[in-house]
């Protein structure tokens, strides 16, 4: 993996080219790394990288012969197993130092159990799960928290440098998937709060505007809420698109990981139920501050025509 001055960069394989995906490897390609990136049904990305000088292959075994490094970024660990243990998997390569770099939000301890099997190939197992939005993974802005040793940190420390502006070594093999588990705790949680506030707030007689313009302005605002109210307040979409289905499953995991270390996980248990509701009611895949609808029409009123009402009121 290492090159000498003079030497040509190592290949980059990248498993799961979607919303975040596509960004982190159309900038590994813009720093100069040979990519080769495994098709999905969504051709768009793939098409797109394709035309910026990556090659395509046609399994995860051929993406791990051809690269030095390959990148995974998908949505749960189950899909992390098939893409590893599958016939024409990463494990069935037998590719000799191959590094692996997991940035899907997993349950920690499938990836303590992949991270093993992978060593016995001898083949290394990095996590690096991801924060932020697609807008920082275009513009090569993520945060990062990444488990390994700190000598394969400084290894892969330029590598992820291509995508991520804020990196943060965690500690080991499954410390960044844990402290991403943490994260999200927090950050699903916020969600699930400001949809109750909202909610509680306007059927209270509020307007959304006030209580936005309130918390907005105060310490208890913050990157999340902004991205949140962009959507609740101020209906873009496009503001956080990360869905309600990845909410519930990270919710879960979390809740595994608080069960295995023996917490008391009260609040995470009523975080996890919001998700789940929302889930169930088909709103899958829906993004994460939809959820502040989904409460508002669970409470007998429509969040849109209340945010309506209240530009009226301002007017």
């Amino acid at each position: 993996m290492e090159r000498r001055p003079g030497m040509s960069k190592p290949t980059i394989g990248f498993i799961g080219v979607g919303y975040m995906g596509h960004g982190m490897a159309k900038n590994l390609i813009a720093s100069g790394y040979p990519l080769v990136v495994k098709g999905n049904r969504n051709r768009d990305p793939v098409e797109d990288l394709l035309t910026r000088g990556a090659q395509e292959a046609a399994t995860p075994r051929e993406v791990a012969e051809r690269s030095d490094i390959v990148h995974l970024c998908l949505s749960n660990s189950a899909q992390v197993e098939a893409v590893i243990r599958g016939e024409d998997g990463i494990l069935a390569s037998g590719k000799d130092g191959l590094v692996v770099i997991d940035t899907t939000t997993a349950d920690p301890t499938s990836s303590d159990t992949l991270a093993a099997e992978l060593e016995a190939a001898q083949m290394t197992l990095v996590d690096a799960p991801l924060g932020r939005t697609p807008k920082e993974a275009e513009a090569g802005t993520l945060d990062t928290m990444v488990g390994a040793t700190p000598e394969m940190f400084e290894r892969l420390r330029p590598v992820i440098a291509c995508w991520a502006g804020n990196i943060s070594h965690t500690g080991g093999t499954g410390s960044g998937h844990r402290m991403k588990l943490i994260m999200n705790f927090i950050s699903m949680g916020y969600a699930a709060l400001y949809s109750e506030a909202l909610a509680t707030g306007v059927k209270s007689g509020l307007t959304p505007q006030t209580i936005h313009r309130v918390i907005g302005s105060s310490r208890m605002a913050n990157g999340f809420y902004e991205t949140f109210m962009a959507y609740a307040i101020g209906r873009d979409p496009e503001a956080h698109k990360f869905t309600i289905q990845n909410g519930a499953k990270d919710t879960r995991y979390a809740a595994s990981m608080a069960r295995d270390a023996e917490v008391a996980n009260l609040l995470g248990a009523a975080i996890a139920n919001s998700f789940q509701l929302a889930e169930s009611a088909g709103h899958g895949d829906d993004y994460v501050p939809m959820l502040a609808d989904i409460v508002a029409r669970q409470n007998g009123f429509d969040l849109a025509k209340a945010v309506r009402a209240g530009h009226r009121e301002e007017d």
